[in-house]
């Protein structure tokens, strides 16, 4: 275990510095001039040109590129060329905001997708299996922002059962906190939701009908534990897998979802930085999330030694 944690510690510096070249390369190449959205539109070509002497751009790229990565190692992100702030702060203002959302979606699709994914393996052939298949497919179809939208009209505005927009941080106020997340994070993982229900079911139907399972009947063991304990648990391993992966879903649904309900987060300040060609911003939240990626690739390949002991083992043999 050991030696594969070093391993994948060390292919994760070789990804973040191969991220930095490209992210680098890719704002560079977005197009716009960052010194004429810095000075304005009505500012002289002198002005244009005072600006992007300040901002480092009349430089070389290959100076620009180590001028980046030495103020990275020291944890500098540099400072907004729109608003003067330094990104660090920025992004310490908003992503707590993204994160509360992004858990909190990602804990409603795990929960929902496993129990309706399970129940519809063991319902298997009836109407019960026919009612969440169909509304899987809901899920899967109906776009975010469509639902989003219907929501804020009917359970916001029509019914008042929710704040239509806004954000309370949960740490100042857990409660209210939870009231203005709830409706976002539902409506971000609704679809993931779907995505894990099906998988769920899909991973159960092949497990209940593995030896084991058939052994564990004829043991005596109960249908609830060979469900819990062995049908479902095997099935786990593809759940992570699933949920690993669509957290990049949930992190560019948010983009999205934080527009609708009008949530200062991660998603408003990326397309902000986007609108204004605003390259510290714009690479300091690239380079986040893509740590952030690594990180849960990380845990994920942890989690599967701890659900699946052959996986550990072989990875101790390799």
């Amino acid at each position: 275990m050991a030696h594969f944690l070093l391993t994948r510690l060390w292919q994760s510096v070789v990804t973040l510095v191969l991220a930095s070249m490209v992210v680098f390369a890719g704002v560079r190449a977005l197009p716009g001039d960052p010194a004429l959205a810095a000075a304005g539109e009505e500012a002289t070509p002198e002005m244009v040109a005072a600006v992007r002497a300040q901002l480092g751009l009349d430089q070389p790229l290959w100076v620009q590129y180590w001028r980046f990565v030495k103020n990275l190692l020291s944890g500098d992100l540099g400072t907004s060329v729109r608003t003067g702030t330094p990104v660090s702060e920025l992004i310490g203002a908003t992503l707590p905001v993204t994160a509360w959302l992004t858990v909190y979606a990602l804990g409603f699709a795990v929960v929902v997708g496993l129990i309706a994914g399970t129940v519809a393996a063991v319902r298997r052939g009836t109407v019960t299996e026919f009612g969440l298949n169909t509304l899987s497919v809901v899920g899967l179809s109906v776009p975010s922002f469509w639902l989003g939208l219907l929501a804020i009209l009917y359970l916001a505005v029509g019914l008042g059962w929710f704040p239509a927009s806004g954000y309370v941080s949960p740490v100042e106020d857990p409660l209210r906190a939870l009231h203005h997340l709830t409706l976002p994070a539902v409506i971000l993982g609704t679809g993931i939701a779907a995505v894990v229900m099906r998988q769920t079911r899909a991973s159960m139907l092949a497990n209940l009908e593995a030896d084991y399972v058939r052994t564990a009947r004829a043991k005596g063991v109960s249908q609830a534990r060979v469900v819990v304990r062995f049908a479902l648990r095997n099935s786990l391993v593809v759940v992570v897998t699933l949920v690993g992966l669509q957290l990049g879903g949930l992190i560019s649904g948010a983009v999205v979802t934080e527009r609708i309900f009008g949530l200062p987060g991660f998603g408003k300040l990326t397309l902000d930085s986007v609108f204004s060609r605003d390259y510290p911003v714009i690479e300091g939240v690239v380079l986040i999330v893509t740590f952030a990626y690594i990180i849960i690739n990380l845990v994920v390949d942890v989690l599967y030694s701890i659900l699946d002991p052959r996986i550990r083992v072989t990875g101790a043999n390799s």
